[in-house]
């Protein structure tokens, strides 16, 4: 198929990059000249605008950092849209951005669904992502094998927005599984128990989770190169909050959660990676 690609960031450009694995023609666009050039490295084609990116594309995908992003560049794909485009939204943004981008799509017959994701640069480079999809059924089914060229995990998990909600419900998680990791190293450490050793045993028990998995030796080791920058999660945290009010609802621990977060780009670790929480920890205890 031919599709086009907007944001080639930490996480578009191996996303785009499995596309062409998978035999798809991709062109992109994205602000930085050298991610288009690693494009067409790759056998894609940069365009010089969101625009030219859309013309003659089947589908178009979006992975862009915030609301305002996809709130500018989500009017162009829908009035540059080929009949029946299918456009597929990969960004993490507020679930009320999505319902209204949908709403503009169908009003054109544009098909139009919300598909975050989970799994990091890491997942992004395997294809081994975790998609949460919002949309309409039959959008959503379309959208279906592209989807699973990205990730092992793709879910419709009802209308448009409810994509972006299952996302917001990630990012606390992840949060608070990174506080609490952050926690208990400190913890370790203080008490003369190495901690690398600890973190092996809770691993492989009940604590055990995809962040001790992946993230547990980096984080003794104190390095911190970003697969997802604690800038972005403060921003996830602001969507999950704003859910939880809109939603009615309280989620205190998700609250203290966020504060480490923003305590954490406050401090000057926002282009770090999230397992940077343990700084804000070890902080405290100082």
């Amino acid at each position: 198929m031919n599709i086009g690609f907007v944001g080639l960031g930490i996480m578009g450009s191996p996303m785009a990059a499995n596309l062409l694995k998978a035999g798809h023609v991709v062109t992109g666009y994205d602000v930085s000249a050298e991610r288009l050039d690693q494009l067409a490295g790759l056998g894609g084609k940069g365009a010089s605008s969101v625009v030219e990116t859309v013309g003659g594309a089947d589908v178009v995908i979006t992975m862009l950092p915030d609301s305002p992003q996809v709130e500018e560049v989500a009017p162009l794909v829908i009035e540059y849209a080929r009949p029946n485009l299918l456009y597929i939204d990969m960004s993490t943004i507020k679930p009320e951005t999505s319902r209204w981008v949908a709403r503009q799509a169908a009003a054109v017959g544009v098909r139009a669904v919300d598909a975050p994701v989970s799994g990091g640069e890491r997942g992004a480079i395997g294809g081994t992502l975790s998609i949460m999809v919002g949309g309409e059924p039959e959008h959503v089914e379309a959208a279906r094998p592209i989807l699973s060229t990205l990730g092992t995990t793709v879910v419709h998990v009802g209308p448009a927005g409810a994509g972006q909600t299952v996302k917001a419900a990630n990012q606390l998680v992840v949060g608070g599984i990174y506080g609490l990791v952050s926690e208990a190293i400190v913890l370790l450490e203080a008490s003369g128990v190495d901690p690398a050793a600890g973190l092996d045993v809770l691993a492989g028990g009940l604590a055990g989770s995809r962040i001790l998995e992946l993230k547990r030796h980096t984080m003794v080791k104190r390095e911190f190169t970003p697969g997802f920058r604690i800038d972005l999660h403060h921003k996830d945290m602001g969507i999950a909050v704003a859910a939880a009010r809109e939603a009615g609802i309280s989620l205190p621990l998700t609250g203290q959660v966020a504060q480490l977060v923003a305590a954490a780009r406050a401090q000057g670790h926002g282009s770090l990676d999230h397992s940077a929480l343990l700084k804000v920890v070890e902080r405290l205890n100082k």
